[in-house]
């Protein structure tokens, strides 16, 4: 048994729905959540950027005594997993990609199967590369959803919010003129827009949510160690963001369906203290 906390980081609120099916999946377990907000969005920047944002990242998490990582960014993932398993030589460390990656092809009728992602994690070409290594015939359509995760980062999830539904219907477009029967939602920011998306692909097109694709693995791992955490008692939370501490808040207790305020400090992931409020 190990009662340390896991680890979980994105770019900012994205990450939540991992910690979701987290604290669904083993609620008993303890974790640690840091959204970089200060640096969001993640999807424009150079890999050489996402490398050391994502290791200014472990570190902090490194810091509060972390039993594993789960890496709950898919664009940290295509971009800076070589760095983030290098700095955690001695702890799991899980990305997004490869889960989400089975879990479309164990959905797919069709083997056409599009990504919804970031512009850095399409330029990678990860996605590509984990499904074709499952599938070799598979064909996949990668789509880049520049306009989704500021939108999401203020709050404007609503399907309703016609700037939402409109850049979900261009990201749409592609999708349905490929007749993808699968989609991944490839940065885990997206499953909070997942009705507007659903809406506008149809009812019979499988979504992949890569965050809680990614938590069965994180289990796994931590279950092959006998480093589950104490099953007899619920475990603590704690959140961090890097800036906006408000708006973090306000979008995260609404998606989780509790009062994060309580449980959240904002920080200076330079300095790596608490920023006065």
């Amino acid at each position: 048994m190990d009662t340390r906390p896991i680890g979980l980081f994105d770019s900012g609120v994205g990450g939540l729905t991992a910690v979701r099916a987290l604290t669904r999946a083993v609620p008993f377990e303890s974790f640690v959540y840091l959204g970089d907000t200060a640096n969001a969005p993640y999807g424009d920047r150079t890999p050489e950027a996402l490398r050391d944002l994502s290791r200014q990242n472990i570190r902090f998490l490194r810091g509060r005594d972390v039993k594993a990582v789960l890496v709950a960014c898919n664009t940290s993932t295509a971009n800076a997993m070589d760095a983030m398993l290098a700095a955690c030589p001695d702890i799991p460390v899980v990305g997004v990609i490869a889960p989400a990656a089975a879990a479309a092809v164990s959905a797919t009728q069709t083997g056409r199967i599009a990504v919804l992602a970031t512009a850095a994690t399409v330029r990678s070409g990860a996605y590509e590369r984990a499904i074709r290594e499952l599938m070799p015939p598979a064909r996949v359509t990668m789509v880049p959803c520049p306009k989704l995760v500021p939108l999401i980062e203020a709050g404007r999830t609503d399907p309703a919010d016609p700037d939402l539904a409109a850049a979900v219907a261009e990201y749409a477009g592609p999708v349905l003129a490929a007749e993808a029967d699968t989609v991944i939602l490839g940065c885990t920011h997206y499953p909070l827009v997942r009705v507007a998306i659903q809406k506008a692909l149809g009812p019979d097109v499988a979504l992949i949510d890569s965050g809680a694709a990614s938590v069965g693995v994180l289990i796994t791992a931590l279950g092959e160690r006998d480093a589950m955490g104490d099953t007899t008692k619920p475990g603590s939370r704690r959140f961090y963001c890097s800036a906006g501490r408000d708006t973090f808040t306000s979008v995260g207790s609404a998606f989780l369906g509790w009062d994060m305020s309580g449980e959240t400090e904002e920080v200076d992931l330079c300095q790596d203290r608490p920023i006065k409020n």
